[in-house]
């Protein structure tokens, strides 16, 4: 195959994301002249039928937007909505809340890291491959996960669209001693997620680096998950805030031809939200345990600003965040003390409301208008995913010209550009929905002329 000429690798499904997409490179005489993450799932509505609805059920209708993330659809819900009644939670419900979304990151995030990014490090397949040669690791991740799913079994009623979470707060709080069962398996979690950091810190890391900015939430004095400030990082060092209830008019959603999810543009730059984002924005946050493991994984030091734009080390930032997460669960039970009510009622009232919280894979954002009856005249969702389109695709281009340039045969045929693609797509995480698919291939070549 030589350098010259013009043709179009079309990836028809993507392996091991969460959901169905498919990937255009347009090379032409040895430039990448396009690519393009197409997302080709049918438009799922919910935004349309979440009209109409008592102001008392987006919690729940939400929460089946995704089936790894559900607990991410609620708190957004749920805060967008008490910000439109003008209503505030207790602090142990807060309390509570931010322990149920400390499982979801832990199950969430484990899940990524294990079976689907580290195979990308290890040469293998699949999870299913990678537990061949790599078995106890594959188990230490599954234990993880488990943990994360303890606490979403104890706080939400289940582990999957969790049941027990309401407006105002929970239909049901746990006792002091349901949560201290949990510390046991817990303790054996952090040993499982400072293991999980020096396994992936032994991987071999390719250069790279993004050059979008980075969005994520802030909340001075911890790092934030379900409450906090939009605060911008740009690629020149200077940061900026504004309040969530600015968030439509500085981050502006587009179509675009080749998906069916809105690309968006932060003060019409490319922006990427995330792990990167928060590690950078909030790193000097970090519990003191997880400060230690970033230093381990060589991400610098949080307490001086490190920042991290390379996207294949964006597992080592995970990793980082499961030891958080499983730090902060063991801190919001050992100071756990009951609410002396479950939840505090919110009574309908005519307004907007704006809420964002921390997914797994970025900043999700959630607005609604209410009438004085309490229904949703309007909502506006806004998942992590859609913003980072197209900063994933700027990466893509950077990837493959890069490939095209380094000259290497072997390199450039089209199976090792897939791979090399995909994989580039694979360190953002996408949650296109909760599917996986496996790949196909068609490459269309063209020579001479115009591209």
């Amino acid at each position: 195959m030589t350098h010259r000429g013009s043709r179009v690798l079309h990836v028809g499904s993507l392996s091991r994301v969460e959901g169905e997409g498919a990937l255009r490179l347009k090379v032409h005489d040895g430039e990448v002249t396009g690519a393009q993450l197409e997302i080709y799932e049918p438009p799922r509505f919910f935004e349309a039928f979440l009209r109409g609805r008592a102001h008392t059920e987006p919690p729940d209708i939400t929460a089946r937007v995704c089936g790894i993330c559900p607990v991410a659809y609620q708190m957004s819900a749920c805060a967008a909505i008490e910000d439109a009644c003008g209503v505030t939670v207790d602090p142990a419900v807060r309390e509570l809340r931010r322990l149920l979304y400390c499982g979801e990151w832990i199950e969430s995030q484990t899940l990524h890291i294990y079976l689907l990014h580290a195979p990308d490090f290890l040469g293998r397949d699949s999870a299913v491959d990678l537990a061949r040669t790599h078995r106890a690791d594959v188990e230490r991740g599954l234990r993880l996960k488990q943990a994360g799913n303890a606490i979403m079994e104890l706080l939400g009623g289940r582990s999957v669209h969790p049941v027990n979470v309401r407006l105002g707060g929970f239909h049901r709080t746990p006792h002091k001693a349901e949560l201290r069962e949990l510390e046991e398996r817990l303790r054996r979690a952090a040993d499982d997620a400072w293991e999980t950091v020096r396994w992936v810190s032994g991987f071999d890391f390719p250069d790279a680096r993004t050059d979008a900015d980075f969005l994520a939430l802030a909340a001075p004095g911890t790092y934030a998950i379900e409450t906090g400030t939009p605060t911008v990082l740009r690629t020149d060092g200077a940061y900026s805030r504004f309040p969530t209830y600015d968030f439509l008019s500085r981050v502006r959603e587009e179509q675009v031809p080749h998906s069916t999810a809105l690309h968006s543009r932060l003060d019409g730059r490319r922006h990427l939200t995330g792990s990167l984002a928060r590690f950078a924005v909030s790193g000097s946050w970090l519990s003191r345990t997880a400060v230690e493991a970033a230093r381990e994984a060589g991400l610098g030091d949080p307490y001086r600003g490190a920042v991290c734009r390379n996207p294949y080390r964006s597992i080592l930032v995970r990793a980082v965040e499961v030891v958080y997460a499983v730090d902060e669960a063991l801190r919001i039970i050992r100071t756990y003390e009951p609410p002396p009510r479950p939840f505090v009622e919110v009574p309908p009232v005519a307004g907007t409301g704006h809420g964002a919280t921390e997914a797994p894979r970025g900043l999700l954002y959630h607005r609604y208008a209410l009438d004085g009856e309490g229904t949703v005249t309007d909502a506006v969702l806004v998942p992590p995913t859609a913003q980072n389109q197209g900063a994933i695709e700027d990466d893509l281009r950077r990837v493959a010209q890069a490939a095209l340039d380094a000259g290497d045969p072997a390199a450039l045929a089209d199976s090792a550009l897939t791979g090399l693609c995909e994989r580039a797509i694979r360190n953002h995480d996408p949650c296109i929905s909760c599917s996986a698919h496996f790949l196909n291939l068609t490459v269309e070549r063209t020579s001479g002329g115009t591209p």
